[in-house]
C-alpha cells in the first residue's frame, strides 16, 4: 500500500510502498477513501524536521539536556548512535481520516465490515490506503455525511474540545483568535452552542470567512482597532472566554488574549503560541487558564489509545471518541459546514505535490484533501527490487534427531528480524553491522513503516507485517524477537516449531506458564535459543571474569543500577505487556551474577520501597539478596529514585582476597595483593556487550557449535525475578526451583 511519510532527520518526504498492517486485537482495518492534511500542524512538523541538528536543538531544549546528560554518563559515542537511531525513525503523516471497515479485530464490537467511519490519532489516522484503527478512535459516519466531510473528524474532535474546556453556556460572548482550519470550525462549534462569537486573525479574508460561517463579528490584526472592536461586542465587559489558535513562537497572542478578557474570563490555548503570563492582567482579572490537549479525554492514555479501554459515560461524559461522534453529528444536523474550508483536492499519488503546494505558499491553503482509490494493494509483504531470489539453503548432512539440536554450520547467517522498534535502530542493528557472516533478510513489524525504512537501509529482501510468514520463510536461518515484552514466549515458541534458532531480547517470559510452554517448545524442537542478557559479554566484564576465574569462591557481588523514573503510564509497566521492571530488567543483573559466579540462583529474598509520593513505583525500587547454588551471595539495589544524569549501574564482585569493579560498563579495575590494574576509562564510552554477544551468537552459528550460555541459565534467571516477585508479596525468602 502506499503511505505518506517524512524523514525527521532530513525532513524528505515520500509516498512510500510499505506493508499494509495487520489486523490486530481492539482494532479494525479500514479502507481510506479521504484524509485530510492539517496544514497548520504539519507545516510547523515539515518546518521542524528540515531544520539542521543546532535548528532542532534549539526547538526542543528538554531532549538536548537528555542528550547531555546522556554523553556524561555513557559517552559521546553511545549518546550520538541513540539520537540518531531516534532521529532516523521514520514519521507517518496525518491524524484525521474517512474510511470503509474492512476486518474486525478480537475484541471489537460496535463495528461490521463495510461500515462508513472516521479514525483519528496521530501514526493511526494517517495518510495511507489501509489504516489500522484503535476501536476507541473510531466512530461510524452518518448516512447524511460524505466521507470528505467526515475526514476533518480529528480536527473537529480538537476545536470542540477547546470550546467546552471553556465551559461555554447559551449567551455567552467568546473570542476566537486564529482563523485557520481549527479556528474556523471553532466559532461554527460555539455558535452551535448557542454563543455569540467574535473572529480574529491577521488575514481578512479569513475573518471574512468566519463571519459568513458562524461569527457575529470579526476584525483583522494589524488593520484594525482590535480592542476597540472587542469591546463593542461585549458591550464593554469583555470576553467570557477567548480560544487561541494562533500559531506562533510569539507570545503576543496570550498578551492580546488577556487584554480582550473580561474579569474572571477563561482563555483556552489548543494553538501553539508563546506562554509567557503577563503576570499583571492575569493577577487583576484573575484569569482563568487552561492549555487544551487534543481532542478530548482519553488522548495519551495508553490503554485507551490502544482500544483496551474506554471511560463510563457516567464519569466521563465527552471522550476523545464521543467528541468525534458529535463533531460528525453536528456536520449531518447543517450546524456545523466543512465544504468552504476546503481548498484543494489531490489524488494520493499526487500527495507530495500537495505538501509542496503548502510549503511553497504559493496558494491560499485552508483544508487539503488526499483522495484513495477504491482498489488498493492490500499486501502484507513487500520485496525491494531484485531482492526476490530465493537463497540456497545450508546442506545438512543428517536431519537431527527428535529433540536433538541442530549444529550444522552456516557460513552466513540469514536473519529475519521481528520487530523494528528503537532498540533495535539504535544498538542492535548497530551492532550487527560488520560482523562477518551476518546477514539481514527481512524483518516483520506491526505496522509496515519502520520495517520499510529499515528493510531498505540495511539492504533486506523484504518487510512484511506478516510475522507467520517470516517464522516459516525456509531462507532464515535466525530469528530475532526484538518486540514488546509479552509477545516474547509466544513468539520463541513459533520460531522453535518452525525449526528456527531464536534470539529474544531479554526477559524470556513474563510467567511460568509462558515459561513451562517455552521449556516444551525448546526441548521439542531442532534450534538454539539465545536471550538478551547482554553485560555477560561485556569488555569489563570480561575483563574482570579474566581475573575472577583464577580466585577462590564463594563470592560477594554487589550490583547497583540507578535506571532513574520511568512514568507509571509507560508499557513496560503494564503486566501484559511488559511484565514490570523486576522481570524486564532486573534480570540482566541476575544473569550477570550468575555469569560472575558460574553459579545458579537458589533462593531469593527481596524487599521493595514503601512509596511515599505520586509517582514512586514499588517494584522500580527494590533490594533483592539471592543466595547462588556454590555459596556465593549476590545483593541487587534497583532504584528509579535517582538522577538520570549520575552514572546508570556499578558492580563491585569481592573474594579470594581481591576486588572487582564495573563502573558503567566503561571502566574496570581488579584490586589485589596491593596492586591494581584497570580497563577502560571515564572518558570511553558505555559498551553494555551487545556488538560482542552478537559475535559470539553469529560464530556459534557458523561453526555449529552450541550457543555459548546454557538454557538451564535462562530458565533459572527467569525464575529468579519471578521469586523475586513472590518474595515482595510474602515477605519471605522464596527459593527457585
Amino acid at each position: 500500500m502506499k503511505q505518506v511519510i517524512q524523514s525527521y532527520s532530513t525532513g524528505d518526504l515520500e509516498l512510500a510502498t510499505v506493508p499494509a498492517p495487520a489486523p490486530g486485537a481492539n482494532t479494525i482495518l479500514v479502507r481510506t477513501t479521504h484524509s485530510l492534511i492539517s496544514v497548520g500542524t504539519e507545516r510547523y512538523m515539515l518546518d521542524l524536521a528540515k531544520k539542521s541538528l543546532v535548528g532542532k536543538a534549539m526547538a526542543r531544549p528538554d531532549l538536548v539536556r537528555q542528550v547531555i546528560n546522556k554523553v556524561r554518563t555513557e559517552g559521546l559515542a553511545e549518546a550520538y548512535r541513540q539520537s540518531m537511531g531516534r532521529l532516523d525513525s521514520p514519521v507517518p503523516l496525518g491524524y484525521s481520516a474517512a474510511g470503509v471497515v474492512t476486518a474486525i479485530g478480537a475484541g471489537v464490537t460496535g463495528f461490521t465490515v463495510g461500515d462508513r467511519v472516521a479514525c483519528a490519532g496521530s501514526g493511526i489516522a494517517g495518510h495511507a490506503e489501509i489504516l489500522r484503527v484503535p476501536k476507541t478512535l473510531a466512530v461510524k459516519i452518518p448516512d447524511n455525511v460524505s466521507g470528505e466531510a467526515a475526514s476533518f473528524v480529528a480536527l473537529g474532535g480538537i476545536a470542540m474540545h477547546a470550546v467546552r474546556l471553556a465551559t461555554l453556556t447559551f449567551g455567552e460572548r467568546v473570542v476566537v483568535l486564529g482563523l485557520g482550519l481549527l479556528g474556523q470550525l471553532a466559532v461554527q462549534i460555539a455558535a452551535a452552542a448557542g454563543c455569540h462569537v467574535f473572529g480574529l486573525d491577521v488575514s481578512t479574508p479569513k475573518v471574512a470567512m468566519a463571519c459568513q460561517h458562524g461569527a457575529s463579528a470579526g476584525a483583522a490584526i494589524g488593520q484594525e482597532d482590535v480592542l476597540s472592536a472587542v469591546r463593542a461586542f461585549t458591550d464593554g465587559g469583555g470576553a467570557d472566554a477567548v480560544l487561541i489558535f494562533a500559531s506562533t513562537a510569539s507570545n503576543q497572542p496570550i498578551e492580546l488574549a488577556a487584554e480582550l478578557a473580561r474579569v474572571r474570563g477563561k482563555i483556552v490555548v489548543p494553538g501553539l503560541v508563546g506562554l509567557n503570563l503577563p503576570r499583571k492582567l492575569f493577577y487583576e482579572k484573575e484569569l482563568d487558564f487552561a492549555v487544551s490537549r487534543a481532542w478530548g479525554p482519553g488522548m495519551y492514555d495508553p490503554d485507551y489509545e490502544a482500544g483496551e479501554t474506554d471511560y463510563p459515560l457516567p464519569f466521563v461524559r465527552w471522550t476523545a471518541q464521543r467528541n468525534m461522534a458529535h463533531f460528525l453529528e453536528l456536520i449531518g444536523a447543517g450546524r456545523v459546514s466543512v465544504d468552504h474550508l476546503i481548498s484543494h483536492r489531490f489524488p494520493i499519488d499526487q500527495a507530495i505535490a500537495a505538501y509542496e503546494m503548502i510549503l511553497a505558499g504559493q496558494a491560499p491553503t485552508i483544508g487539503v484533501i488526499l483522495q484513495y482509490p477504491e482498489q488498493v494493494d492490500d499486501g502484507r509483504t513487500v520485496w525491494l527490487a531484485g531482492k526476490g531470489q530465493t537463497a540456497a539453503a545450508p546442506v545438512r548432512s543428517s536431519a537431527p534427531a527428535a529433540g536433538a539440536k541442530d549444529h550444522t554450520p552456516h557460513p552466513t547467517v540469514r536473519i529475519g528480524l521481528v520487530g523494528a522498534g528503537l532498540f533495535a535502530k539504535g544498538t542492535l542493528l548497530p551492532a550487527l553491522q560488520g560482523i562477518a557472516g551476518a546477514k539481514l533478510h527481512a524483518v516483520a513489524t506491526s505496522s509496515g513503516v519502520s520495517g520499510a525504512h529499515l528493510a531498505r537501509k540495511y539492504g533486506l529482501a523484504y518487510c512484511t507485517t506478516d510475522t507467520a510468514s517470516l517464522l516459516q520463510d525456509p531462507d532464515i536461518d535466525l530469528v530475532m524477537i526484538l518486540t514488546r515484552h509479552g509477545s516474547h514466549a509466544d513468539l520463541v515458541c513459533k520460531a522453535l516449531a518452525a525449526g528456527k534458532h531464536v534470539f529474544v531480547e531479554k526477559p524470556l517470559a513474563l510467567n511460568e506458564d509462558q515459561l513451562c510452554q517455552v521449556v516444551e517448545a525448546y526441548r521439542a524442537a531442532p534450534g538454539q535459543l539465545m536471550v538478551g542478557f547482554n553485560r555477560r559479554f561485556a569488555p569489563t566484564t570480561a575483563f574482570v571474569q579474566h581475573h575472577l576465574d583464577k580466585v577462590a569462591h564463594p563470592l560477594m557481588v554487589t550490583v547497583r543500577a540507578n535506571i532513574g523514573h520511568i512514568p507509571a503510564e509507560v508499557w513496560v509497566h503494564d503486566p501484559e505487556q511488559g511484565g514490570g521492571n523486576i522481570i524486564g530488567e532486573v534480570c540482566h543483573f541476575v544473569d550477570l551474577i550468575q555469569s560472575l559466579t558460574h553459579a545458579q540462583p537458589v533462593s531469593v529474598s527481596a524487599r521493595a520501597i514503601q512509596p511515599a509520593g505520586a509517582g514512586v513505583i514499588k517494584e522500580d525500587n527494590v533490594a533483592m539478596t539471592l543466595t547462588l547454588s556454590d555459596g556465593s551471595i549476590g545483593n541487587i539495589v534497583y532504584t528509579a529514585l535517582g538522577d538520570k544524569a549520575y552514572d546508570r549501574e556499578r558492580v563491585e564482585v569481592f573474594g579470594g582476597g581481591a576486588v572487582g569493579v564495573i563502573e558503567n560498563f566503561r571502566k574496570a579495575t581488579w584490586s589485589q595483593s596491593g596492586r591494581r590494574q584497570g580497563q577502560g576509562g571515564l572518558v570511553s564510552s558505555v559498551d553494555r556487550g551487545h556488538r560482542a554477544e552478537m559475535a559470539a551468537l553469529i560464530h556459534a552459528l557458523q561453526t555449529g557449535r552450541p550457543f555459548p550460555v546454557d538454557f538451564e541459565s535462562y530458565t533459572a534467571t527467569t525464575r529468579a525475578t519471578f521469586a523475586a516477585l513472590e518474595s515482595l508479596r510474602s515477605g519471605c525468602p522464596v527459593e527457585v526451583h
